[in-house]
């Protein structure tokens, strides 16, 4: 008898329970995209941030006092002392070696240089152009400055090869020295030389624009320093800190350093490489941490504030369809109530329309939630979310209680009416 009830409700009413599950559906596909991509931006901005470069950057251990200001620390490197290259690949050993997408060392020398309007004095810079590292669990890892420093461009010919003997030259000393791509440049120092092929022209916005750029072997070599490095860039995927990533893991707790150390905020990752690199000093690259930090909170919270929005207003268009059909059914109630039906049995009644309206319409909406997702995912990100049994799952309760909470007044209202006075058509 039940189930004849409900079902004798939707063909007699069509219309209402249309708009209804019309309504639903729209405010869940709203609500479906949102949640989409609520839950895959953090990721996907992430990525999109890798672009910037760089967000960590290792010198060796300091003995200078720290020196920060707004979150930018101005210490310089300490002068006096270099890391050791082979330890490097011990970066991928941390606990969180997946986020770290990029790593690259440098090492500057004071050159003089051969030129066509005579001998200049230079920096060369030796860095890793794209060079394969060997780890420890038998893999390999291609990474380099083409990563970690994307805005380090080159605006003619190409990179050094990783082992060859071929350099690039920043594009003002370029011009100011009348070079040309393939010349050879003699470089040398006080007891070191070596004869390099220019390959390209590097442009960086920076003091790089002033200088050669080469291998890192071949800077170990005239700074006699084989085997060493002075920095080291590295870029990790991170999720936005918050006051709990901001304390100091010396004063933490067992759990809590626990806790820490297992979330993928930029300090925990940084203090998990000084870990395994003997006399670092892994410094957060503030302004590009916090900014990234900043934005990815900010493109959440108006995600949510959508959701919240499109959940709004589904529940109001459903309570207004709720109190009208209620209305409707007033004579209906009345003879219910008048056989012996209780307020609890009514109220029941009507529940269970809406909720099978609200898994209808949940389905719906999801489905076309999923559509809208995937534009939006691929206008802005390039890549669309994947569909996910957990969004589903929400969206379907979200529905319910949506559809509750809408028609709990109608509802409510319903369950009091009086048989009496309706049946007398008062």
């Amino acid at each position: 008898m039940f189930l004849r009830l409900v079902a004798d409700s939707f063909g007699r009413r069509p219309r209402h329970k249309l708009l209804t599950g019309a309504a639903l559906a729209l405010g869940m596909a709203v609500a479906t995209a949102a949640l989409s991509v609520s839950l895959d931006v953090g990721d996907r901005l992430s990525h999109e941030f890798r672009s910037l470069g760089a967000n960590l950057i290792v010198t060796p251990d300091p003995d200078s006092l720290p020196l920060e200001i707004g979150g930018v620390d101005y210490r310089p490197a300490n002068a006096g002392r270099y890391l050791a290259e082979i330890d490097i690949p011990k970066i991928k050993t941390v606990f969180w070696h997946n986020n770290i997408i990029a790593f690259a060392p440098t090492l500057a020398v004071s050159i003089r240089t051969n030129a066509s309007i005579g001998e200049l004095s230079a920096k060369l810079i030796g860095t890793w152009a794209s060079h394969t590292v060997d780890l420890s669990d038998g893999s390999t890892f291609l990474t380099g400055i083409e990563k970690t420093n994307p805005w380090w461009r080159i605006v003619h010919g190409r990179w050094f090869g990783d082992d060859a003997p071929e350099c690039v030259v920043g594009a003002k000393l370029f011009e100011r020295a009348h070079l040309k791509l393939g010349e050879t440049l003699n470089l040398r120092t006080a007891n070191q030389s070596v004869a390099l092929k220019i390959t390209g022209v590097l442009n960086s916005g920076g003091p790089e624009d002033d200088a050669v750029v080469a291998t890192l072997e071949f800077a170990q070599r005239l700074a006699a320093r084989q085997g060493q490095y002075r920095q080291l860039y590295v870029s990790a995927l991170t999720k936005p800190e918050d006051e709990f990533a901001r304390r100091n893991p010396r004063t933490m707790s067992r759990d809590e350093l626990e806790r820490w150390s297992c979330s993928p905020y930029v300090s925990s990752i940084a203090y998990s490489i000084q870990q395994v690199l003997p006399g670092s000093d892994v410094r957060v690259i503030r302004r590009v941490a916090e900014g990234e930090g900043r934005i990815m909170t900010h493109v959440q919270t108006l995600l949510w504030l959508v959701t919240l929005a499109a959940l709004l207003a589904a529940a109001l268009a459903v309570g207004a369809s709720s109190a009208a059909s209620v209305i409707e059914r007033r004579t209906e109630i009345g003879l219910m109530k008048a056989l012996g039906a209780g307020s609890g049995t009514v109220g029941f009644l009507l529940a269970a329309e809406q909720l099978l309206l609200a898994v209808a319409g949940g389905a719906v909406g999801y489905a076309l939630g999923t559509l809208l997702a995937h534009v939006v995912g691929e206008k802005i990100f390039g890549v669309a979310p994947q569909p996910s049994v957990f969004v589903l799952l929400v969206i379907l309760g979200l529905a319910a209680a949506v559809t509750l909470a809408g028609s709990a007044i109608p509802l409510r209202r319903a369950s009091r009416y009086q048989p009496a006075p309706i049946l007398r058509g008062e």
